[in-house]
């Protein structure tokens, strides 16, 4: 298992925009380098990017959760 890791604080988001569907969901397989969500920090949003392939087994963060460096966002069995 991987975790993926927020790498700063902010406000986590699952979804592009409000209307949009999430970037992926659980039990979705996943390429290494694949969005999986945003942060937001002061109005400007960096991605969060998978590290390996695999099938994400699930958040374990809600849309629009704060995070600090080191959360675990979400874990992906690796392939």
């Amino acid at each position: 298992m991987a975790e993926i890791q927020s790498p700063l604080p902010g406000v986590f988001y699952r979804r592009p925009s409000p209307d949009k569907d999430p970037f992926v969901q659980d039990g979705d397989q996943v390429e290494a380098g694949q969005v999986i969500g945003l942060i937001e920090v002061m109005k400007q949003f960096s991605e969060v990017q998978t590290d390996s392939a695999g099938t994400l087994q699930g958040f374990r963060l809600q849309d629009g959760d704060m995070v600090h460096p080191g959360d675990v966002i979400a874990v992906v069995a690796e392939s």
